[in-house]
């Protein structure tokens, strides 16, 4: 079959090469599953340039999401069969087959298209995560940057519905008019004047308890200045690639608080009744129309590298995907 694989860390259009590997079998409670769509998440960029949480042993198979069709069940195996669409669970998923331990596959009903399904499980279940992660009640205020990103606007979805108030700041007023276009209010654009006015106007002077941090740098203390006493903030991410910057006045008058978030970290001491309690709610809202999620550009698996520096464009309307 054919496979993208990497031999070394770097940047994926230089190091990501397209090879023939051996059809993978399906070991106990294991299934193997054809390549529909995987997305490229910034998570496997960080990966294949060896700048991720962890660094895994080359040659390398990328690819940590994935939807595809069972095409081959392992001993043991009964909750699936073949035939069957499936999501989640998924690793080394660039490629036109790969393994999938049953117990994390998620079957996919057949009212979700493809392009929800594909990208289904790890974004979704990210903001899912973090909002219970950080406990937040109906009424709290939570401010997020990045907030036009895949997760931004997921948390602002998934908030209001438990009654949630989130303040979501973008770089660029473009960024307010796109998300307002999907329904997301209390938009502030961080280039205009006096942005943290428009913040507290927003508030209504209420405190904001929690905020969520995926820009790093500059943009730590800027989302800090806005919020309240005995507030916490959760570095979720670093897209300036910069270390955060948070200045005394904000830590320590605040008597605030700093918690890194890594949902695969997270994964390993969660009940698994919980996980399958949020991905349950995840399938539901996409199976009935109300969470879709957009793909932003189709790319072959022998244009890995091109998709991947697609994927690094801003203003996307959607993920980047893989397709056989």
């Amino acid at each position: 079959m054919r496979s993208v694989y990497q031999g070394s860390f770097g940047p994926p259009a230089d190091v990501l090469k397209l090879g023939d590997y051996p059809l993978p079998q399906p070991g106990p409670g294991q299934v193997r599953v054809k390549l529909v769509m995987s997305p490229i998440h910034n998570h496997d960029l960080m990966t294949i340039a060896g700048r991720y949480g962890y660094k895994p042993p080359m040659p390398y198979v990328p690819g940590t999401e994935a939807l595809g069709v069972v095409e081959a069940l392992g001993e043991g195996v009964t909750n699936l069969k073949v035939g069957q669409r499936v999501a989640g669970g998924a690793s080394s998923a660039w490629a036109e087959y790969y393994l999938v331990e049953a117990a994390r596959a998620v079957p996919v009903p057949d009212s979700i298209g493809d392009e929800t399904a594909s990208q289904m499980i790890s974004m979704p279940l990210s903001a899912k995560m973090i909002l219970h992660v950080m406990g937040a009640k109906a009424g709290d205020w939570v401010i997020q940057n990045a907030a036009n990103g895949a997760v931004g606007k997921m948390v602002s979805e998934f908030a209001a519905d438990q009654g949630i108030n989130v303040i979501s700041l973008v770089r660029r007023s473009a960024g307010v008019e796109e998300l307002g276009r999907i329904g997301i209010t209390n938009v502030v654009a961080t280039d205009g004047a006096d942005w943290q006015g428009k913040v507290r106007e927003l508030s209504k002077g209420a405190s904001i308890r929690f905020g969520i941090d995926s820009i790093g740098g500059a943009g730590s203390d800027e989302i800090f200045s806005t919020m309240g006493e005995g507030s916490t903030l959760y570095s979720f991410g670093a897209l300036t690639g910069k270390p955060l910057q948070i200045s005394a006045a904000n830590l320590l008058f605040k008597q605030a608080r700093v918690e890194g978030f890594w949902l695969g970290k997270l994964l390993q001491t969660t009940p698994p009744e919980l996980v399958g309690k949020l991905i349950g709610e995840i399938v539901t809202k996409a199976a009935s129309g109300k969470l879709t999620l957009d793909v932003g550009g189709r790319y072959s698996l022998a244009d890995a590298g091109k998709a991947a520096a697609a994927s690094d464009v801003p203003g996307r309307a959607g993920k980047i995907v893989l397709v056989p």
